[in-house]
């Protein structure tokens, strides 16, 4: 027979970035992030900021503090917000839940007196009115004025899956109007290390497009070798 889980599972004590990566990263492209990382790092495409929200509330850098939910439940969101500390991204995964909301704007804003600098879910939000004054970007899946349990099980501070990748507290977590994208925190010294060669290549690029450029040199390359078959 299995034992009944406890209700709520919590981790505080969890490495995390120094200021300093994180303020290597605040800021940044989203875009440039994953190409640090070899083109992945990014969650569902379906998370993003709330519509309508002003664009000082469509980025962020911060750690991650996980939480799993669980489908149509709560429990773990106040046990994310009792682990958050300030500069913290609270994460919280439904399994992609979308018959209820995970969170409000009272519990939203709990988390902003916590210190909390963002607000991520693969579910679903309600209460935009009161949302848009506590003043935290939100980034979900949707909008639906139903309300969850507070029952558990549930997990803080422990690694969970969110919009189809991993996320442990401690990861470096950024957003922006493309998305929300993941750096873990093994990851983060190569990242940056990477990203001088990024905005190189990005601004080089920029200047000819701005130029003129309509089709890069390597692509007239390749259209000209025989690796390119032409049947007109």
């Amino acid at each position: 027979m299995i034992e009944d889980p406890p209700l709520l599972t919590l981790r505080r004590n969890f490495p995390r970035p120094a200021s300093e990566a994180l303020a290597a990263l605040t800021n940044l492209p989203t875009g440039y992030l994953v190409d640090a990382m070899s083109g992945r790092g990014a969650l569902d495409y379906r998370i993003k900021p709330l519509d309508g929200m002003p664009g000082g509330l469509n980025a962020f850098c911060g750690t991650a503090v996980t939480c799993r939910t669980g489908p149509d439940d709560n429990l773990a969101l106040f046990g994310a917000v009792e682990v958050a500390q300030a500069g913290d991204v609270i994460l919280a995964a439904t399994d992609g839940f979308e018959g209820s909301a995970v969170i409000g704007d009272l519990v939203l804003a709990m988390a902003r007196n916590r210190g909390v600098v963002a607000f991520v879910t693969d579910g679903l939000v309600r209460d935009l009115d009161g949302i848009d004054e506590v003043g935290l970007p939100v980034f979900c899946r949707g909008v639906s004025p139903n309300s969850p349990a507070r029952n558990g099980p549930g997990t803080a501070g422990l690694p969970v899956t969110i919009g189809g990748v991993p996320v442990d507290s401690g990861d470096l977590v950024v957003g922006d109007r493309d998305g929300v994208v993941v750096v873990p925190r093994a990851r983060v010294d190569a990242v940056i290390g990477a990203l001088a060669a990024i905005r190189a290549a990005e601004a080089a690029l920029e200047a000819k497009v701005q130029a003129g450029l309509d089709i890069p040199d390597f692509i007239q390359s390749l259209l000209a070798s025989d690796r390119v078959r032409w049947v007109d």
